[in-house]
């Protein structure tokens, strides 16, 4: 039995559609991720997942429990951490965790085990109100809260958006070590460089899901011919790029441009048009691809009506 199962969902908010016949399957104790930008349908999946609100159409089971007539019983079974910080501000972090606990019935030393290696590193600040702590430890505390009344599915909804680099990286490695417990994550985020980090992710753009397999596998899929390009004027190279007979798609990335190509045209050939137009520094290299270069191939692909 999978642990999470979504068959055919459809949300509407007005004439908006957040999501469109979405259907997809979760593993028990695999951690599978959403990846696409703000305003794909990200969080209005997790909302419905875990009962708090309804599909227009379509079904879903969490744990084997289906999410309208069984609702009561998920949302015992369920951790959830939105996007926004929702915890307590003026409480502070041992009385929201004490809460959390109280609620479901249980207490922080029941499952101590649980959190015992995320709850160490805020424990020396238990007294001090949440509103006051840093953007990481504040995510820290919230999955702690998340995770004490022993979850069997985590839902995460982009719980490292404006978190910094360190705690970031510190925040997935927690996840490897709760998934050692056997606890189903369905986790989302709009950085394409966290992707790799899942067993298996869903591609989502404008309610819709583009591709779903693993990191792996979604970046052996890509055959375009890729290449990285700069130049000392970057914002002209880009359009001037794009312009290009034999160039089918180019895109700024970072301090880069990616750029596939026609399999005919070659490098050499590139560079002495770039240089032709004035740009003399021009370097281009053919590169492998990532999750953001396929995420960008598929987004730009025509729609099946």
């Amino acid at each position: 039995m999978a642990a999470i199962e979504v068959e055919g969902i459809s949300k509407k908010y007005g004439e908006v559609e957040a999501l469109k016949n979405v259907s997809f399957s979760v593993n028990p104790g695999e951690m599978f991720g959403l990846i696409g930008p703000d305003g794909s349908g990200k969080t209005t999946m997790f909302r419905i997942l875990t009962t708090l609100i309804r599909p227009n159409s379509g079904n879903a089971t969490v744990d084997g429990l289906d999410i309208v007539k069984d609702y009561k019983e998920i949302r015992n079974r369920v951790g959830y951490m939105p996007g926004r910080f929702s915890l307590y501000q003026d409480m502070t972090v041992e009385e929201n965790l004490k809460f959390f606990a109280t609620v479901f019935n249980t207490t922080i030393e029941e499952n101590y085990y649980l959190i015992k290696d995320i709850y160490q590193q805020i424990e020396p600040f238990k007294k001090r109100r949440a509103g006051k702590l840093s953007g990481g430890m504040k995510q820290k505390l919230a999955l702690s809260c998340a995770l004490i009344h022993k979850p069997t599915v985590l839902f995460l909804d982009e719980p490292t958006t404006g978190v910094d680099p360190v705690s970031r990286k510190e925040f997935w490695e927690m996840l490897k070590r709760l998934k050692t417990q056997g606890i189903t994550i369905l986790v989302s985020t709009p950085y394409m460089d966290e992707a790799v980090l899942c067993d298996r992710i869903a591609l989502i753009q404008d309610g819709s899901f583009l591709g779903i397999e693993t990191p792996q596998e979604i970046i052996t899929d890509f055959k375009e011919v890729l290449w990285s390009a700069k130049s000392h004027n970057m914002s002209t190279l880009l359009n001037e790029l794009r312009s290009c007979k034999g160039v089918k798609s180019c895109f700024a990335f970072g301090t880069v441009h990616h750029l596939t190509v026609d399999p005919s045209l070659t490098i050499a050939a590139l560079e002495k048009q770039m240089q032709d137009k004035g740009h003399w520094d021009i370097e281009i290299n053919e590169i492998t691809p990532t999750i953001e270069d396929c995420y960008m191939q598929l987004a730009s692909k025509p729609k099946e009506v």
